[in-house]
């Protein structure tokens, strides 16, 4: 008798300490800013384009100029050292791996021997 009350006692420390190690503080998601809002931010002379000196003073860019340079020449499609809210908010290309062509390159053509 004694044992089966035991263990009926048991019973609800067990869940709490179950539960309590459940509930870890979550991380609160930080929303993604819309890509219009970080240009006109980027944009401090406000002449509707991103030159390469305001991409340089963002905060993800300050730390590494070297980067900074790289990533703004890969936007700046048209190479007249501006972004355009359009080239800003394009998706930047990745490299292709290795032994896969790019998923906008032509499909190479068969060997012929």
């Amino acid at each position: 008798m004694k044992s089966i009350l035991l263990s009926l006692l048991a019973v609800p420390f067990l869940a709490v300490a179950v539960q309590a190690q459940d509930a870890k503080p979550e991380k609160p998601n930080k929303p993604k800013m819309d890509p219009a809002e970080v240009f006109k931010k980027m944009d401090s002379n406000a002449d509707g384009s991103v030159s390469l000196e305001e991409f340089k003073a963002s905060p993800r860019w300050k730390k590494d100029a070297a980067k900074a340079d790289e990533a703004f020449k890969k936007r700046d499609k048209d190479s007249d050292g501006k972004l355009t809210l359009e080239e800003f908010s394009a998706k930047p290309e990745r490299p292709a791996k290795p032994g896969k062509p790019a998923k906008d390159a032509a499909p190479a053509e068969p060997k012929k021997d």
